[in-house]
């Protein structure tokens, strides 16, 4: 299956002590240059605030991956609010203007429930991500994932679950195999 926009990659247990680790990862953008994507499920647990003084928000910022952890991507569903908005699939909006999402942040016209915030990206140079796939690093899924709502705690479980088979046996293994 050839990788496109919004589509999902699940790491395989076999990527292991690394920010990769029991990731849930959606593609932002795939093509001749390489590929970009955003780490859904792993929180820093810090606030916006905190990365963004010029917004007052509490809403929790996420390690979106290891590329460029000087800034501060975002991924929304509301491009009636926020302009030069790029889709990446069905009600996923990467980027837009900044000053538009501070307004809305600022003014309380967004919430958790429709943007996320992101420390960093992921980043793969032409034919990595290809490369890591045939490697058997990645479960490649163009099943959709409601990215706004409250579940990244359990996200990369609940996703080897709907898998199934071999991948049940991960579901419940401590992530440090030497913990066991």
């Amino acid at each position: 299956m050839k990788i496109q926009k919004g589509d999902i990659l699940i790491a395989k247990p076999t990527l292991a002590n690394d920010i990769f680790t029991r990731s849930v990862v959606i593609i932002t953008e795939h093509g001749e240059n390489g590929s970009v994507g955003f780490i859904l499920n792993k929180s820093s647990h810090i606030p916006l605030n905190i990365f963004v003084s010029q917004m007052n928000s509490e809403l929790i910022v996420y390690e979106g991956g290891p590329v460029d952890k000087d800034n501060i991507y975002y991924l929304h569903s509301r491009p009636d609010l926020i302009s030069d908005s790029e889709k990446i699939c069905d009600n996923i909006y990467w980027s837009g203007n900044y000053n538009d999402v501070r307004n809305a942040v600022n003014n309380g016209k967004i919430g958790d429930d429709e943007i996320r915030f992101y420390l960093g990206y992921s980043g793969w140079t032409t034919d990595q991500l290809e490369s890591e796939l045939s490697l058997n690093a990645w479960i490649h899924i163009r099943e959709k994932i409601d990215i706004f709502r409250d579940w990244e705690v359990d996200l990369w479980k609940n996703q080897m679950k709907k898998l199934g088979g071999e991948h049940l046996l991960w579901v419940n293994a401590p992530a440090d195999p030497s913990m066991n």
